[in-house]
């Protein structure tokens, strides 16, 4: 089985042979012990720190059809490499363009994607509603949002649904996580611990759904709910969504409540809360322990992963476009 490696201090990588090789350097330039990691064995690469290579590494990943993302030092996506494109069809990105192009395919997936987000955001709710937390009057008011979506006329009167169903589901966010305040939704910066992680977590949500987008015939600019954008992958955002109260919230709530995360964690700085290095390798521990499990799928009848989740959404997404299935079916949570 492939892996996801999370690269977090400066270095050197450069091949030799069939195998990466990542030399740490220390503030001082001091070089550590190398590490060796098999091509074989890599599906992608997350750098977070500072890392030297050279376009012969490049070539040998996109010919080993790896992907690497980039992260900032104060933990923003800002960029990927993705190996050459190899199933982008002609005919999928025809008839992308056009459901894009048609306002009554547009509406259609974007209501779906709605009402899949929130139906998953109530979701957790009714779990912790459950063990204690009283979260009733968040759970009526994201329904009664939810009974909107069928019948909104256009897509900003939907992103103005999501947006009331998110803050909403934000509110609730003060009875479920234990010790940690959110005082709502803060960006650009965070302004503490709950919102530095909220940050972090969507955006490792984005990069798995685009990551996923490139391995299937999507073209990830060509999005629904989220208008494209010339410099954005603006389908993972959208397919994000769905998948953000499942693989990140959920995340969110164990490592603060299971105190797997502290406030040593973290730290203030521009006027904003950040996550450590200790804090993000901590909360990537336990997401991809998240994406790794596996549930009994009940129309595969089979064992497929959170992970692999993602993967067959987009499949879902591609028969809708390519006019294979009537409707599209966005991704419920039903345990």
């Amino acid at each position: 089985m492939k892996n996801t490696y999370y690269l977090f201090n400066p270095g050197r990588m450069s091949r030799k042979d069939n195998t990466l090789v990542f030399v740490p350097i220390d503030e001082n330039g001091v070089e550590g012990k190398a590490k060796y990691l098999p091509i074989e064995g890599i599906e992608n690469l997350y750098i977070f720190g500072s890392i030297d290579a050279n376009s012969a590494l490049f070539n040998f990943l996109g010919k080993s059809g790896i992907s690497v993302h980039f992260f900032d030092y104060y933990e923003h996506y800002t960029g990927s490499f993705e190996p050459k494109d190899q199933l982008l069809a002609g005919k999928m990105q025809v008839e992308q363009t056009k459901a894009y192009l048609s306002p009554k395919r547009r509406l259609h997936i974007a209501q779906r994607l709605i009402e899949g987000a929130s139906f998953n955001m109530l979701k957790n709710l009714r779990y912790y509603n459950n063990r204690g937390r009283d979260l009733e009057i968040h759970i009526s008011n994201i329904e009664q949002y939810a009974h909107q979506i069928n019948s909104s006329q256009d897509i900003p009167q939907l992103m103005g649904i999501e947006g009331n169903c998110r803050q909403v589901y934000y509110q609730a966010f003060e009875h479920i996580i234990e010790d940690f305040p959110m005082n709502g939704r803060s960006k650009q910066p965070p302004s503490n611990e709950v919102n530095a992680l909220v940050s972090f977590g969507n955006m490792m949500c984005y990069t798995l759904a685009l990551d996923t987008i490139y391995h299937t015939q999507l073209n990830p600019t060509i999005s629904f709910l989220h208008e494209p954008g010339a410099r954005r992958y603006s389908l993972a955002l959208d397919l994000a969504e769905i998948f953000k109260p499942i693989l990140i919230d959920r995340t969110i709530f164990k490592v603060f409540n299971q105190k797997i995360l502290k406030a040593n964690d973290f730290e203030q700085k521009l006027n904003g809360c950040f996550l450590k290095d200790t804090g993000r390798q901590a909360f990537i521990r336990c997401y991809e322990e998240r994406l790794k499990e596996t549930i009994q799928h009940r129309t595969l009848n089979k064992k497929v992963s959170y992970k692999h989740l993602v993967r067959l959404e987009c499949y879902k997404l591609t028969k809708y476009i390519l006019n294979i299935e009537p409707e599209y079916k966005p991704f419920k949570i039903w345990w």
